[in-house]
């Protein structure tokens, strides 16, 4: 217990200080602009910036205030490392609790050597373990975040995406459901994007990235399928081992048969090579119940409806919640004639036929 505490505090401490470290870097935006103290390329991407805010505002219904109407230069590439972890057996994410925010799927650091010490101490005790850099966060409305260097040079469809995720977790959060609010955060940058696009009259030069990142979905999706009655399974560990390593080496192959016909096959390379049980279930918690939310928009009148009926699912217990999420989920995909048969490869197949090879 005094282990633990103490570990806690110092997690706190950590969080505190580094939170503290970026709030009292700010610069305000429009004095960056207006005073010239700031490169062209940057003022230009700042202007990018408050057009984002305006449209999230006025189109999106979204609290944005005084959010991300400043800049801070980081000392890092990266403002936080996040660390997840899984047990060896298992696609349940080991979950940590905060104050206010409840328990998630990730322990974030603001010093990437306390993410790396903590991923080891992790790894140690047995668990799959993820550690990656994360270029934005939201403190839910609790402070005003900014712009930060990690992002503001990003092309503007993928700026506005960021941005329009992280003020969707201003609208609606729930307490202690990792999945829901980050599938309900995707969702709502997803079905925004595209009628952004439009207004600045621009086109997405992202289709064929967004279908292999379906693709990639779909891999996962088929991978965690092919797993869970191993882990379920009464085989001696050793064996659940082995079968285990052979499933992740089917979706290796799977992933570089598929790749084969893109423009850039190594783009997932990294994340592919990596995965284990922690980024298995981090992929389930960002982007499973995008479905769900994407039925619930249609069936909305407009945006502020939307959110309204979001925040009604918040309010279920979290048994009811899933089921209604899952039930609206296979709605979209019958409604939408399933839009991941689009992907012109079948991951599914590819996993069985690597069976028999």
């Amino acid at each position: 217990m005094v282990l633990y505490g103490c570990e806690t505090a110092g997690y706190y401490f950590q969080a505190a200080t580094g939170q503290f470290r970026i709030l009292s870097s700010r610069q305000p935006i429009e004095e960056l602009i207006q005073n010239g103290n700031a490169s062209d390329q940057l003022q230009k991407q700042l202007q990018l910036v408050q057009e984002i805010r305006a449209y999230a505002a006025e189109e999106l219904k979204l609290p944005v205030g005084e959010a991300y109407s400043s800049y801070v230069q980081l000392e890092d590439d990266y403002p936080i490392w996040n660390v997840l972890a899984a047990p060896e057996f298992s696609l349940s994410p080991k979950r940590w609790c905060y104050p206010i925010a409840g328990c998630a799927s990730y322990r974030g650091y603001f010093r990437k050597s306390a993410a790396i010490a903590k991923a080891n101490s992790l790894r140690n005790q047995g668990y799959d373990v993820y550690l990656g850099a994360v270029p934005a966060y939201s403190t839910l409305g609790w402070f005003n975040d900014p712009v930060l260097s990690s992002f503001v040079n990003w092309t503007p469809e993928r700026l506005a995406g960021l941005l329009f995720h992280e003020l969707a977790h201003r609208r609606v959060y729930v307490a202690g459901d990792t999945r829901f609010n980050e599938s309900f955060a995707t969702a709502v940058s997803e079905i925004a994007l595209p009628d952004w696009l439009r207004s600045q009259g621009l086109s997405s030069s992202a289709e064929e990235t967004k279908a292999q990142a379906l693709a990639v979905r779909q891999l996962m999706t088929a991978t965690r399928k092919e797993l869970q009655p191993v882990y379920q399974s009464n085989l001696p560990d050793e064996e659940k081992r082995q079968q285990k390593e052979e499933v992740l080496s089917r979706l290796r192959r799977c992933y570089w048969r598929m790749a084969a016909e893109w423009s850039y096959p190594a783009r997932y390379q990294a994340y592919i090579e990596k995965t284990n049980n922690a980024t298995l279930a981090l992929a389930a918690e960002y982007e499973s119940l995008v479905p769900a939310f994407r039925q619930l928009y249609l069936d909305s009148n407009g945006w502020e409806d939307f959110y309204n009926a979001a925040e009604r699912l918040g309010e279920l217990n979290k048994e009811d919640r899933e089921q209604s999420l899952l039930r609206l989920a296979t709605e979209y995909r019958q409604e939408n004639n399933n839009p991941e048969k689009e992907i012109n490869f079948d991951v599914e197949v590819c996993m069985q036929d690597d069976i028999l090879r």
